[in-house]
């Protein structure tokens, strides 16, 4: 193949293109209904990307930095704990930690699928003695999930809590055995953290994320935190941030997410290609495909 011919690594403007008509009626909604930050537009994909993942609340908010963040202090993650995670992740996993004053403790990766390795996990929970391990947040990546039943039965017998770093698997699947069922991401731990980064698989027009959870609570502290730390308007109960989704953003991923299925499985298609066709990419190691 000839330099500089080959696929491109990043390809942001057809779905736009394909688009176009719909997400321009979206952002016009937006502008003529005068409401940019909250509003029915968000509420409206809280509730369509929460059905989506499987899970009873979604919060937007800014990023999926802050989400992981907020996730973390809603979840009473700060100072002096440890959450165990891994190194083979983006920055954004760690920062989050260190930024509520907690400490990371890594572990090393399953080299078959390049997510957490259970075995490692396991070793490190049974050796640690003495530091206060509060929170294991296991990194689904490149829509590979991680094996989430042997973690969530670590975390019930070490008494820890479990969040998901979902910011690259919107949509992907996990069998669970202990279950019987398949899983979304985002459905599993006590929380999740997504990026829709514009090149996430479902991306926004800018920067965008969102943290879903089965838990009421979290998930109103998840609120407060991102809106400053207030309930209503001007009544503060905590210190928060300014960390909300606006409704441009929720529009554009609300005529996006139908399409986000589809667009899954046209990926999924490409991934066989290189595991059955390598052709001159002979080297190339594909994780197995246990989820989906």
């Amino acid at each position: 193949m000839p330099r500089g011919k080959g696929v491109p690594f990043l390809e942001l403007i057809t779905p736009h293109i394909e688009l176009e008509q719909e997400l321009m009626d979206a952002v016009k909604g937006v502008l003529r209904s005068g409401v940019f930050v909250g509003g029915r537009v968000l509420e409206q994909f809280e509730s369509e990307f929460a059905e989506f993942c499987g899970a009873k609340y979604c919060v937007g908010v800014s990023s999926g930095t802050d989400a992981l963040r907020f996730a973390l202090i809603a979840a009473g993650i700060g100072r002096g704990d440890v959450v165990v995670t891994v190194p083979n992740t983006f920055v954004a996993t760690i920062e989050a930690i260190l930024q509520v004053g907690a400490t990371p403790a890594f572990v090393d990766i399953d080299p078959q699928t390049f997510n957490m390795s259970v075995d490692a996990l396991r070793e490190y929970l049974q050796e640690q003695s003495g530091r206060s391990v509060k929170a294991i947040i296991p990194v689904h990546l490149y829509g590979q999930m991680c094996d989430m039943d042997p973690i969530m039965t670590l975390a019930q017998q070490y008494d820890l809590m479990v969040l998901e770093d979902a910011c690259q698997a919107h949509g992907a699947e996990y069998f669970s055995a202990k279950s019987g069922r398949w899983l979304k991401a985002g459905s599993i731990g006590k929380a999740a953290a997504f990026s829709f980064y514009p090149g996430k698989n479902l991306g926004a027009c800018g920067e965008a994320g969102a943290v879903t959870t089965n838990d009421p609570e979290l998930a109103q502290r998840v609120r407060i935190i991102r809106d400053h730390g207030q309930n209503k308007k001007y009544h503060h109960l905590i210190e928060g941030y300014n960390g909300r989704l606006d409704a441009l953003q929720a529009a554009i991923l609300r005529i996006k997410l139908p399409h986000l299925k589809q667009w899954n499985e046209k990926r999924r298609n490409v991934a066989e290609i290189y595991k059955v066709e390598p052709g001159d990419l002979s080297p190339l190691r594909c994780p197995p495909g246990k989820t989906r």
